[in-house]
């Protein structure tokens, strides 16, 4: 079960009742997590009951806990033989991103395999939305991770929406969530670039499983070519996700988008910086990445060889390549 807004709500009591409300989340999983909302000050938080033993071992391996500006972590003895792992929302401004922050810590923690591996699943999770936190900043979005949401969104709009309906294209939006490439399909996995028209005869590859095909029986590397400029008559980054968000039918499917918006960095209150710039499509190229495709790949790297960043040109590839219409007919094929 991942919270809704609804579920929250559900939590408030009345004015002047104390303690706190809490609901169970993850029924089948072994491990006791909830959310919960203290009462009177109605402060949001995710609950993780745990052991002394997994909360002395934690603490000693993990040092101290993660706290950043609205969200804080922390332990609280409940009695002499357990403990709490608390998550809480402390400022208002960031309640859009706790709700998929507990969704995305919640799913982490529902699989682990003990009591100590849901703690660390916990932290590390919390850790994770700490740095997305910082990397986005009082500003928003830098102009890469711009380019790369506007691209990731309009090929969702318009290659996946089309083919697979609201609920399975936003489904199959992997990206936001840290996964090794963006669209993963049944039997098809896409990778999407942006580019500036300045740029436009390289592609930057993050790491050597972007372009690794070893378990994707079909991999695609997607690239847009856009012109970016203030004004004008391009498409700004507001407009092309309310035209994504027009497309969903359906509260649970715009629930989960809102959610994979946020996981990308792309908070309410910063919304009023994306009006600008503007982006125009200048071209739109597809390639298979399979056989020879220039790429470095995990088999590739050597002990002691952690990660790698790397380039490809574009030139020379023309082998590869495949139409708009091949693209269109892959996706709609997916079972």
């Amino acid at each position: 079960m991942n919270p809704t807004e609804a579920d929250w709500e559900q939590l408030n009591t009345p004015a002047g009742a104390r303690g706190r409300s809490m609901l169970r989340l993850h029924g089948d999983s072994p491990h006791n997590l909830f959310i919960a909302v203290s009462h009177p000050d109605r402060q949001r938080m995710l609950i993780l009951e745990t052991d002394t033993s997994s909360y002395e071992q934690a603490a000693g391996d993990l040092g101290s806990l993660p706290r950043t500006g609205g969200l804080e972590m922390r332990f609280a003895r409940v009695s002499r033989n357990s403990y709490e792992l608390v998550a809480v929302l402390t400022s208002d401004e960031l309640r859009e991103v706790f709700t998929p922050l507990v969704s995305d810590i919640a799913g982490a923690v529902a699989s682990a395999p003990d009591s100590l591996g849901a703690v660390r699943a916990a932290i590390d999770r919390f850790r994770r939305w700490q740095d997305l936190l910082k990397a986005v900043g009082e500003d928003g979005l830098g102009s890469e991770a711009r380019r790369g949401l506007f691209g990731e969104l309009l090929f969702l709009n318009e290659f996946v929406l089309p083919a697979r309906g609201a609920h399975d294209a936003v489904l199959s939006w992997t990206g936001p969530q840290g996964a090794d490439q963006d669209f993963q399909l049944p039997q098809l996995t896409v990778e999407v670039k942006c580019s500036s028209t300045r740029a436009s005869s390289e592609i930057t590859i993050a790491n050597e499983r972007q372009l690794d095909s070893t378990s994707a029986p079909n991999l695609l590397l997607a690239l847009f070519v856009l012109d970016e400029r203030r004004g004008g008559t391009g498409t700004s980054l507001n407009v092309l996700v309310e035209q994504a968000r027009h497309r969903l039918l359906g509260p649970e499917t715009r629930a989960r988008f809102d959610d994979l918006l946020v996981n990308a960095g792309y908070f309410r209150h910063h919304r009023q910086r994306y009006d600008e710039p503007r982006y125009t499509v200048r071209d739109i190229r597809f390639w298979s990445v399979s056989g020879d495709f220039p790429r470095v790949v995990v088999s590739d790297l050597r002990p002691g060889v952690t990660s790698c960043r790397y380039r490809i040109h574009t030139t020379g590839l023309d082998q590869y390549r495949l139409q708009d219409k091949e693209v269109r007919s892959l996706i709609e094929d997916q079972q």
